[in-house]
């Protein structure tokens, strides 16, 4: 172990100790605030281009758990207070370092996270470097962007999972960097599944007559993916759907809303999220970037806000058959509170859940 730099895009360094990967790298800095979870963070497509700090001091603890893999791990970066090199629990297949050695993640701990924190919810998400020397001209990590995001991570090619028990629906998964508890959700409700590459066209998706189609989470600009926004407004109102975090905001552009680029985003388990015209109040898991702007939206009816800034977290789309959701409720927060969203997809199939 050697010390190492984080130094971000307006020049401020901060010094740590390396671990993981033994390379350096630039990308978006960005923070999660979850206290557990770090697994399914580090395998999470939606981080793709992004170096992930976590807000909670203590990472590593229950070491790395291939069961609770999300996908395939796409962050350019790992930051944390302090890193546990002795893991114990009992499903403990690895240790973080070495997970991260071969994922080829460089990874920095001994940060002050907490300061790093504050600089980023006052001055807004911001590029930065993990490197063994200071770099003079700071020039390309200022430039560096997450592009192509959803082609980065979306699978090669279709695959079919079926059904719990008795099939009683099949559902195509658009997959924008989806996570596997999306395909597990639908299993248990009896459904089949056929995870289909972004590159689909709406086509290809129409011709396997599924009963339902979902649009995932992914990574990067929504508005960058033209393509399956396209798609997306040649299969509304012909099938249900139901769309989850980049698949409710290109759900909404499609239908002529818009999305912005929020100031440090939405990332862990511990969102508050308020029915607008319901009486609860739930807890949620996000990881996302961007917001459907509320007041572009013109077609459907906002269903769920943010109960911190008052962001739109949902959008119902009757005469269309569809509905959408900013957060994730795969992710089995509080600790299934929104899970009956499924329940509401099969029934809008035709199911009696």
């Amino acid at each position: 172990m050697r010390n190492a730099y984080l130094v971000l895009q307006d020049g401020q360094v901060f010094e740590g100790v390396r671990f993981g990967a033994e390379r350096d790298t630039v990308g978006e800095l960005v923070f999660t605030t979850g206290m557990c979870g770090y697994i399914e963070t580090l395998t999470d497509p939606s981080y793709y281009g992004q170096i992930v700090m976590q807000t909670y001091p203590l990472i590593g603890n229950y070491g790395i758990i291939p069961r609770d893999f999300e996908g395939k791990c796409c962050v350019r970066g790992y930051v944390v207070r302090e890193w546990c090199p002795t893991p114990s629990n009992f499903r403990t297949e690895e240790d973080l370092d070495t997970y991260l050695k071969q994922q080829g993640i460089a990874a920095l701990c001994g940060v002050d996270t907490r300061e790093l924190t504050r600089i980023i919810r006052e001055h807004g998400v911001m590029n930065a470097t993990i490197c063994d020397e200071v770099p003079a001209d700071l020039t390309e990590v200022k430039r560096y962007a997450v592009t192509q995001a959803v082609d980065s991570v979306t699978c090669s090619a279709s695959a079919i999972y079926p059904a719990e028990g008795v099939k009683r629906f099949s559902v195509s998964l658009l997959d924008y960097g989806a996570k596997r508890n999306i395909v597990r959700e639908l299993q248990k409700r009896g459904c089949e599944v056929t995870v289909l590459p972004a590159s689909a066209s709406a086509e290809e998706i129409l011709e396997g007559k599924p009963d339902g189609v979902m649009l995932s989470n992914g990574p990067g600009d929504p508005q960058e993916a033209q393509f399956q926004i396209e798609q997306i407004k040649k299969v509304l109102g012909k099938v249900p759907m139901f769309g989850i975090c980049l698949g409710h905001q290109l759900t909404a552009l499609a239908v002529g809303g818009s999305t912005y680029k929020l100031k440090y985003g939405h990332r862990g388990v511990n969102q508050p999220v308020r029915e607008v015209n319901g009486k609860r109040t739930f807890i949620t898991s996000q990881n996302h970037g961007y917001a459907v702007d509320s007041d572009t939206v013109k077609v459907g009816t906002i269903s769920f806000a943010n109960a911190n800034d008052g962001t739109c977290e949902g959008i119902d789309y009757p005469e269309l058959k569809a509905f959408t959701v900013q957060f994730h409720p795969e992710a089995c927060s509080g600790p299934k509170d929104t899970g009956f969203l499924f329940d509401r997809f099969v029934k809008l199939m035709g199911g009696d859940r």
